[in-house]
C-alpha cells in the first residue's frame, strides 16, 4: 500500500494538496539551502553572540539582562529549556546556555499576535506557512476560536471560552470521549490540577510528551531498578571515572551538560561518546561561563583557545546499534571475568543484590559475533576498546536520550545500560549509575504529578481520599492510542496545555486528519504552531503566561516548582510583567475550566482556593510520597526526592535489580535501503524552530536535508547537494517525502539523519516500541533523485554567519 504524504512542490496547488495532509511546506522565498564547515567546537564565543543577538532582538536590552540574571536562580524562574539540573552551589551569574536563552527571548518576545492578525490570515493560508515563520509571529494575546466550518479565527471573550468548553465536556456521552493532554512547560502545580480536573471528571485519558520520549526509559528502569528515573546526582559527576554518552547530543540538546562534562574531563575522567554521528557538543567544548573567575584572563583566554577535548573514544555505531553494541561489550566482560574471577564483574553485588543472571548469561553466549558486528556496525578492535574503558571503570555513569528509546526495541536498548552498570556494581555507588537525560523542563515533574493514563492504585487512593473525588480506575489512552481514537472518532473532545503533539506525532496525514476529525479542540499555548490549524471542526486557542512571567492571585507573587532530570523539586516564580495584560496563567485557566464543567462550587474539589498554588501544595504533600511539608522545604530552596534505588532497595518484582536478556534487531536492510533517524538542528528546541541556521552541522538557512554517509551515496548513484526523494517503508507501506537535499555527512554507514517535524511524515504511527513509544529514530527508507526540481529554501531570514 503506498501512502504518499507529501508532493512535489511545484505549483501552489500541488503545495496546496501537500499542506492540506500536514507535511511541513518546504519555503520558496529566498535562496536554497547552503551547506559550509560546520563548527569545531560548542558553544564559545558564537554561542556568546547569538545569545546576546537572540536576546536583545526579541526582548530589548532591559528585559534580556534582567531574565538572563533571573533564570535557573533559586529566587528566580526555571528555565522552560531542558531538564538538566542547576549546580545545588556556586550558581554561575549567568546559570543558562544558548538554547535556554533562545526559549527566554521566544517566550517574552515583543511580537504579537493579535486579533487583528486572525481577521487578516485565512487558516488555508497559515497552513501554507512554515512552523519557523509561525513562531516567528509572536505571543498570543487574546482567546480566539474557530467555529464549524469558518475560515478565520474570531475574538472570544474568557468568560464566554470557558463556558463553551465547559458545555462540550458536560455533554459527552462518557467521559473517556475527552482526551486531556499536556507537556513539559507546565509547572508542578498545573499539572496537578490538570490530572484532578480530568479525574474529577472521570477519565484517565492523561496521554503527555513523555509517551513520546522517555516512556522507554521509564518501563525499562521501573521493571529493573524499580523506580522509573535514573540514580545519578550532579554530585557524581565529581567522582565518576567513566562516562558513557549514548544516543544524546548535549550541544544542542541541553548545552549545560557541556559545562559538567568540561569538569569530568579535567579531573581525568574518561568519556565515550556512542552516537552514529559525531555531533560537535561530544566532541569539544570552549566554556563561555566557567566556574572559576579568579584569575580575569581565564576567560578571554579561554574563549580564543580551542577549548577541552571532551571524547576519549567516539564509537560510530548505526542506527539502532546500540543493543548490539552493548551486547558485544559485556560478551568480553563476562570471558574475561571468567578467566581471572572478580577482575571484572563485582560478583558480591551481583549475588546480593541482582537477579536473572543465569538468563542473562546464557544470551550472550548465544549471541555470535557476526551477529554483534553487523547489527553495530561496529568491528570487533573497536567493540574490544570500549571493553576495555568500562573494564577498567570503577565508578561509571551512562547517559541516554531518545536516541536510544525511540525505537522499535526502545526498552530492551534501556535494560541493555542497566546490565551493562549491574556488571560493575554501578548502581548505588557514589559516582555511579544511569542517567537518562530528559529534553523538556518539567516532563519529569508532570509524570510525579499524575499525568499518566495508567496510575498507580496507592495514588489514586490517596488522591481520592485528599480531595473526595472518585477516581476512575480504568486506563486511559495514551500519545499513539489518542491518535487512533481521534482518527476513529471515538475521541470527541481534545484538551492540550501547552505542547503540539500535532508536529511532535508520527505519520503527519495520520495525525492531520485525527485532529480535522475531532468535533472540538482546545489548545492552551503562548505561541502559534502548526496543531492550531488542524486542530478540530472546532477549536479554541487560549493564550497564557509564560514560564518567566509574574503570576498573581490574592495580591502576591505565586510560586510554582519543577523537577529536573535529577528528582531535584526546584522553586520557580516568573520575574516579568506578562507580555500582555488579559493573559492568564495554566493555573487559573484550569481552574475557571473546572467551574464551567463542575458548577461554580465545583463540588466536591473548592476549585477557587486552588488559585493559590500554597493551597495546591498543601494537597499534594499529603497525596504524593516525597513532598511531605512542601511549602516550607520549596520556600528554603530545592530538594530532592527520594530514589530507593540510590541506596540499593530494588522496589522491583523480585526485590533486587535484574538483569534482562536482550535480544539483538535484526533489520536485513535490503539492497539501496538505509535506517534513518531524526534529529534536531541547533536552532530548535524539540518542535518549535527558532531559526533555519544549524552551525554544528554546517546547514545554513533551511532544514530539508538528509545527511547519509558519503559512501552510500556513491553506492545509491547520487550526489552530494542532489535533491532527492525519501520513501520509508514499514510493513507494505510507504510513505515519500520530496524535495530534501542529499548532504555528505561521516555518519554511520547504512545509517541517515533528517531533521523533525519535517521528517515525521515518513514515521509509521504503527511503527511502537513495546510501551507504545513511536521509532522516530528508527526508519528504513531508500532515496532516489528528486522528481522535480528542488524546493529548499533559506525562509524570511537571511543567513547567518558561523
Amino acid at each position: 500500500m503506498s501512502i504518499e504524504t507529501s508532493t512535489k512542490l511545484a505549483t501552489r496547488g500541488e503545495q496546496e494538496r501537500t499542506t492540506a495532509l500536514g507535511d511541513t511546506p518546504a519555503e520558496t522565498k529566498l535562496a536554497k539551502v547552503s551547506v559550509d564547515d560546520r563548527c569545531k567546537e560548542a558553544a564559545g564565543i558564537p554561542a556568546i553572540v547569538q545569545t546576546m543577538k537572540c536576546g536583545l532582538r526579541e526582548m530589548g536590552v532591559a528585559r534580556t539582562t534582567r531574565t538572563f540574571l533571573n533564570v535557573n536562580k533559586v529566587d528566580g524562574f526555571d528555565c522552560q529549556s531542558c531538564a538538566w539540573p542547576s549546580p545545588d552551589n556556586k550558581r554561575k551569574v549567568f546559570e543558562f546556555c544558548e538554547n535556554g536563552a533562545k526559549a527566554i527571548a521566544d517566550e517574552l518576545t515583543r511580537r504579537r499576535v493579535e486579533p487583528s492578525f486572525f481577521a487578516k490570515h485565512a487558516i488555508a493560508d497559515l497552513i501554507e506557512q512554515s512552523d519557523y515563520w509561525l513562531n516567528a509571529q509572536g505571543r498570543i494575546t487574546h482567546p480566539m476560536i474557530k467555529r464549524e466550518g469558518a475560515t478565520h479565527f474570531e475574538p472570544i471573550s474568557w468568560a464566554d471560552a470557558f463556558t463553551r468548553i465547559g458545555a462540550k465536556l458536560r455533554a459527552l456521552p462518557h467521559p473517556d470521549d475527552a482526551i486531556f493532554y499536556t507537556s513539559g512547560k507546565t509547572v508542578n502545580e498545573a499539572a496537578f490540577l490538570f490530572q484532578l480536573l480530568a479525574r474529577q471528571f472521570g477519565t484517565n485519558n492523561l496521554p503527555d510528551c513523555s509517551n513520546m520520549c522517555h516512556e522507554a526509559s521509564g518501563t525499562a528502569l521501573t521493571d529493573t531498578i524499580g523506580i522509573g528515573k535514573g540514580t545519578v546526582t550532579l554530585e557524581d559527576f565529581d567522582h565518576c571515572d567513566t562516562v558513557l554518552i549514548i544516543g544524546n547530543n548535549p550541544g544542542s540538546n541541553h548545552p549545560r551538560m557541556l559545562t559538567t562534562l568540561e569538569e569530568v574531563k579535567h579531573r581525568g575522567a574518561t568519556i565515550v561518546s556512542i552516537n552514529p554521528m559525531p555531533e560537535t557538543g561530544l566532541m569539544r567544548v570552549i566554556n563561555p561561563n566557567p566556574q572559576d573567575y579568579s584569575n580575569p584572563l581565564k576567560l578571554p583566554l579561554a574563549l580564543l583557545g580551542s577549548g577541552t577535548a571532551l571524547t576519549d573514544l567516539f564509537v560510530p555505531v548505526r542506527v539502532n546499534g546500540d543493543a548490539a553494541l552493548l551486547q558485544g561489550v559485556m560478551k568480553l566482560l563476562v570471558e574475561r571475568d571468567r578467566k581471572n574471577p572478580g577482575s571484572v564483574i563485582d560478583r558480591a553485588f551481583v549475588a546480593e543484590h541482582t537477579s536473572g543472571w543465569d538468563d542473562f548469561v546464557e544470551g550472550l553466549e548465544k549471541t555470535t559475533w557476526e551477529e554483534i558486528v553487523a547489527s553495530s556496525g561496529v568491528d570487533r578492535t573497536m567493540i574490544e576498546q570500549l571493553a576495555d574503558i568500562v573494564g577498567r571503570g570503577k565508578r561509571m555513569i551512562i547517559l541516554w536520550c531518545l536516541g536510544l528509546t525511540q525505537h522499535p526495541n526502545g526498552v530492551d536498548n534501556v535494560r541493555q545500560v542497566v546490565n551493562l552498570l549491574l556488571l560493575g556494581g554501578h548502581i548505588g555507588r557514589q559516582g555511579a549509575g544511569p542517567c537518562c537525560v530528559r529534553g523538556h523542563s518539567n516532563v519529569q515533574g508532570d509524570r510525579t504529578m499524575g499525568i499518566w493514563e495508567r496510575p498507580k492504585e496507592a495514588f489514586l487512593a490517596a488522591l481520592d481520599a485528599e480531595m473526595g473525588i472518585r477516581s476512575p480506575r480504568q486506563a486511559g489512552v495514551d500519545t499513539v492510542e489518542a491518535l487512533h481514537a481521534l482518527h476513529d472518532g471515538s475521541a470527541k473532545v481534545f484538551f492540550a496545555i501547552s505542547g503540539n503533539l500535532f508536529s511532535a506525532a508520527p505519520d503527519t496525514r495520520f495525525t492531520a486528519e485525527a485532529f480535522r476529525r475531532c468535533p472540538f479542540v482546545v489548545h492552551v499555548s503562548t505561541k502559534l504552531h502548526r496543531g492550531h490549524l488542524f486542530g478540530g471542526q472546532e477549536a479554541i486557542l487560549l493564550p497564557c503566561l509564560g514560564r518567566a512571567e509574574r503570576e498573581v492571585y490574592g495580591g502576591k507573587v505565586q510560586l510554582s516548582s519543577a523537577e529536573d532530570s535529577m528528582g531535584i523539586v526546584n522553586p520557580t516564580r516568573g520575574t516579568e510583567e506578562p507580555v500582555h495584560a488579559d493573559l492568564l496563567s495554566d493555573t487559573e485557566i484550569i481552574v475557571r475550566i473546572a467551574q464551567a464543567t463542575f458548577g461554580k462550587e465545583g463540588q466536591p474539589v473548592d476549585w477557587e482556593s486552588l488559585l493559590d498554588h500554597d493551597r495546591v501544595r498543601e494537597h499534594i504533600s499529603r497525596v504524593i510520597p516525597g513532598f511531605d511539608r512542601f511549602n516550607e522545604r520549596l520556600r528554603e530552596g530545592f530538594f530532592y526526592l527520594p530514589n530507593a534505588a540510590r541506596e540499593r532497595t530494588f522496589r522491583t518484582s523480585t526485590g533486587k535489580a535484574k538483569f534482562s536478556s536482550c535480544g539483538i534487531p535484526q533489520h536485513d536492510l535490503a539492497p539501496g535501503e538505509l535506517l534513518m533517524t531524526t534529529v534536531r538542528s541547533h536552532d530548535q528546541f524539540n518542535t518549535v524552530v527558532y531559526g533555519l541556521d544549524d552551525r554544528y552541522r554546517g546547514v545554513w538557512g533551511g532544514r530539508r536535508v538528509i545527511f547519509v554517509n558519503p559512501d552510500d551515496l556513491k553506492e545509491l548513484g547520487l550526489a552530494d547537494g542532489q535533491s532527492v526523494d525519501i520513501t520509508s517503508h514499514f510493513e507494505g507501506e510507504t510513505r515519500t517525502a520530496h524535495g530534501f537535499r542529499a548532504i555528505a555527512y561521516p555518519i554511520a554507514r547504512k545509517s541517515a539523519a533528517s531533521y523533525y517535524p519535517e521528517a515525521n511524515v515518513l514515521v509509521a504511527v504503527r511503527a511502537i516500541n513495546e510501551c507504545n513509544q513511536p521509532a522516530h529514530k528508527c526508519v528504513r527508507i531508500t532515496l532516489r533523485a528528486a522528481s522535480a526540481a528542488p524546493a529548499i529554501a533559506a525562509n524570511e531570514r537571511p543567513r547567518l554567519g558561523p
